[in-house]
C-alpha cells in the first residue's frame, strides 16, 4: 500500500478521496486550511491519516512540506492535486480582478509548487503517480467560466506536458475532469450563497465526491504500466451545451 498526498482534504472531493484511499488501506496525508476537520478526519480514520495544515497558495510553506514531514511519512508515492476553487459566475467584464487573482494563486501556481516540491523524490525512486483534479470547464466554455475555466485549461495542459517530460520514468501522470458534480462546498465558495449554491443542482442527479474517489482508486488499482492520461466525467443529466448564436432581429 502507498503513501499518499491529499490536498484540499477539509471538504468535497479531498475527504471522500481521503475516507476511501484510508479504508482500502494506504496511508494518506491529508492537506488544508482547517485545522478543526483535518483533526475530525484523523480522529475518524486514525493513525492511518496525517493531517497537514497546508494552504497551497503560501510557496514557502509548500516547498518546505517534504522535508517537514515525518520521516515515515517522507515517501510521497502518489501526490493527488485536489486543492481548487472557482469565485463567481459573473461575465469577464463584471468579476472581480480579485477572485481572478485567487483562482490562479490555487488552481495553477499552487498545482505547480505542489508538483514541484514533490516530484524530485519521485524521480530519484522513479516510481510514482500524479493526479490532478481538473474541470470539463477547462474543455467546455461557458458564460461566466473566464478565468476558472482558464485556470482548469492550464491544469489539462500542465499534466500533458508533464507526462511527456516524464516519458523514459515509470512515473505516472493523469487528470480527472468532472462535470456537474454536488455534495461539495464547491458552489457554496462560488456563489458565497446557500440557497443559489442548492439550486445549481436542483432537480439534477449529480456526480458525487464518493464518484470522484472511486475514479481514483480504480485508477491506482491498475498495472504500473498503464496510464490513463485523462478521465472526462459527467452525469448522465449533463451534456455539452453546444456553440451559441447571437441572432439579431430584423
Amino acid at each position: 500500500m502507498a503513501v499518499i498526498l491529499v490536498t484540499g482534504a477539509t471538504a468535497g472531493f479531498g475527504r471522500a478521496i481521503a475516507v476511501r484511499l484510508v479504508k482500502e488501506g494506504h496511508r494518506v496525508i491529508g492537506t488544508g486550511r482547517r485545522a478543526d476537520r483535518l483533526d475530525a478526519l484523523r480522529r475518524e480514520l486514525g493513525d492511518a491519516f496525517l493531517p497537514q495544515v497546508l494552504d497551497v497558495t503560501d510557496a514557502g510553506k509548500v516547498a518546505a512540506l517534504p522535508e517537514t514531514l515525518p520521516a515515515d511519512w517522507r515517501k510521497v508515492e502518489v501526490l493527488i492535486n485536489n486543492a481548487g476553487l472557482a469565485l463567481g459566475v459573473g461575465k469577464a467584464q463584471d468579476s472581480k480582478l480579485e477572485d481572478w487573482k485567487t483562482m490562479i494563486d490555487t488552481n495553477v501556481t499552487g498545482v505547480v509548487e505542489v508538483t514541484r516540491a514533490f516530484l524530485p523524490q519521485m524521480i530519484e525512486r522513479n516510481h510514482g503517480y500524479i493526479i490532478t483534479l481538473g474541470s470539463i470547464a477547462g474543455t467546455y466554455p461557458y458564460v461566466g467560466g473566464n478565468v476558472y475555466g482558464a485556470t482548469k485549461a492550464f491544469v489539462a495542459q500542465f499534466m500533458r506536458n508533464l507526462r511527456t517530460d516524464l516519458l523514459g520514468t515509470r512515473i505516472r501522470a493523469s487528470t480527472i475532469e468532472p462535470g456537474l458534480c454536488g455534495g461539495s462546498e464547491f458552489s457554496n465558495v462560488r456563489l458565497r450563497d446557500n440557497q443559489k449554491a442548492a439550486d445549481v443542482y436542483k432537480g439534477t442527479d449529480p456526480l458525487t465526491p464518493e464518484d470522484i474517489a472511486g475514479t481514483v482508486s480504480w485508477l491506482l488499482s491498475l498495472p504500473p504500466h498503464v496510464n490513463i492520461n485523462a478521465i472526462e466525467m459527467m452525469p448522465v443529466c449533463q451534456a455539452a451545451g453546444g456553440l451559441a448564436v447571437d441572432r439579431k432581429s430584423d
